[in-house]
């Protein structure tokens, strides 16, 4: 079991930054990613970490977002630059044990357990 808990979001400008934190306890066997869903639109990927800590994002923040975690794998990170207002959404937390993990890690399915979300908001 996993326990996922997000903060770091708020209100920000066009160009600016922010970054956002998952801590995760229980069992840290586990690939992790973050999402978003605005309103009216579905949930997508944005950047999730797997084995190896190989990364991947989605082509809309690619050289904008860097996600990481930390050695203890207890924290996961997603730092934000450049932020658009097409970048506001409600940000979550995603997690899938190692052992579990098949396919696409952008892909909302992939994973089983989830954060309560934190709300981004870019304006123009």
């Amino acid at each position: 079991q996993v326990q996922l808990v997000e903060s770091g979001g708020g209100s920000v400008q066009a160009g600016g930054s922010l970054r956002l934190s998952c801590a995760a306890s229980g069992n840290r066997n586990y690939y992790m990613g973050w999402f978003r869903e605005a309103p009216g639109k579905e949930r997508e990927g944005v950047a999730a970490i797997i084995g190896g800590g190989t990364t991947t994002y989605a082509d809309s923040v690619k050289g904008r977002f860097t996600i990481s975690r930390d050695n203890a794998k207890t924290t996961l990170t997603l730092q934000m630059n450049s932020l658009k207002p097409e970048d506001t959404a409600m940000y979550y937390c995603a997690a899938i044990p190692s052992s579990w993990y098949y396919g696409d890690p952008l892909k909302r399915t992939t994973y089983t357990y989830w954060g309560q979300g934190t709300q981004v908001t870019v304006s123009s």
